[in-house]
């Protein structure tokens, strides 16, 4: 197999309505329209399978084997091409993605989903092909990593290092994200009329609304910052979070924040993040009792084995369970001359 170079990030003016061809313009499109994905999500899918149908022209002898990969044309990629594609062929565009590209598991398991998912719209939505042959393809083994969170002591010990300048908005942030475990996303486009006494209206990955319900702490640290935010002018009289210079607060922003703020709380920065303070929210949650179906609403998952993961995090209630055992109290005899080898 030929071995190319490094792929170049995308163009600033990547339109997947110009550039993609009939077959995969309207699957993205789909995804944009029906299943309310971001337009981010959707350039995301366009980029894998533009990457997997290229591989499959230097596969099937459809283009010189010395092409550049990056000059590969796929306005021509047809039904025709796309049915002609064998669960072999994509387990070699997974050991290319892998041996030539070094992509990571996660990321290998992404492109796997496009795939799956480019197959199923054919086969289920629009009624191109009669059988998927992606049914039974498999994805990348993932390394099942815990989450990492702050200790409800250090949870403390962050909320209490904030200090100016910008004190109000970045306590509220910190509260929001430790007590609600919201997405990024979800907090920099929450709006002033997001706010509705004790609740707080969040959108969520593909455009789902959800309700959080706002505690006293973090009720009390809107209060102070809606104060704050009143006699501040902005670029985006509607948004919640903004500078003070350029209107709405962006994500890189908010990241920016949460590192400088865990830096001053004495905490090391490259280990924690604005999603380790969702995780942390979440951690914290479980272990004082919210239940695992409850605790999917709140974090805004679709999935249950998406929260599961938090069910496996250390807890007082695992260590005592272990302690519980009644074998926890039985120890191994010490033979006759256990003592005589002891004292040699």
């Amino acid at each position: 197999m030929a071995c190319f170079g490094p792929l170049r990030p995308p163009p600033p003016d990547l339109d997947y309505r110009t550039e993609a061809p009939a077959l995969i313009r309207d699957f993205l499109t789909y995804h944009r329209t029906i299943q309310g994905h971001s337009l981010k999500t959707v350039d995301e899918y366009y980029l894998d399978m533009r990457t997997f149908f290229r591989f499959m022209k230097l596969q099937k002898g459809l283009v010189p084997r010395d092409t550049d990969f990056e000059a590969i044309a796929i306005d021509d990629v047809d039904l025709d091409l796309a049915r002609s594609v064998t669960l072999t062929d994509v387990y070699a565009f997974m050991d290319y993605l892998d041996r030539d590209r070094s992509l990571s598991a996660p990321t290998r398991a992404r492109k796997v989903a496009t795939i799956r998912s480019f197959y199923k719209y054919l086969t289920n939505k629009a009624k191109l092909i009669t059988e998927n042959p992606m049914q039974d393809l498999d994805s990348p083994r993932l390394k099942k990593a815990l989450p990492r969170y702050l200790t409800l002591e250090q949870s403390i010990q962050l909320l209490e290092s904030v200090d100016e300048p910008n004190r109000a908005r970045d306590y509220c942030i910190l509260t929001l994200f430790l007590n609600c475990g919201m997405r990024i996303s979800e907090l920099v486009a929450l709006d002033l009329t997001d706010i509705r006494q004790d609740q707080l209206r969040v959108l969520g990955k593909g455009n789902k609304e959800r309700v959080l319900y706002l505690n006293d702490a973090c009720r009390q640290a809107l209060d102070d910052w809606l104060e704050e935010r009143e006699s501040s002018a902005s670029t985006d009289p509607n948004a919640l979070f903004i500078t003070r210079r350029h209107g709405r607060m962006t994500k890189d922003a908010v990241h920016y924040m949460v590192k400088q703020r865990l830096k001053k709380a004495g905490l090391d920065s490259s280990l924690y993040s604005s999603h380790k303070l969702r995780h942390t929210a979440a951690t914290l949650m479980l272990q004082n009792g919210v239940d695992v179906r409850t605790l999917q609403e709140v974090l805004g998952h679709d999935n249950l084995n998406t929260t599961q993961i938090y069910t496996h995090v250390e807890s007082d209630d695992l260590r005592l369970a272990a302690k519980a055992n009644p074998l926890g109290a039985v120890h191994r005899k010490k033979g006759p001359d256990s003592s005589k080898n002891a004292k040699k």
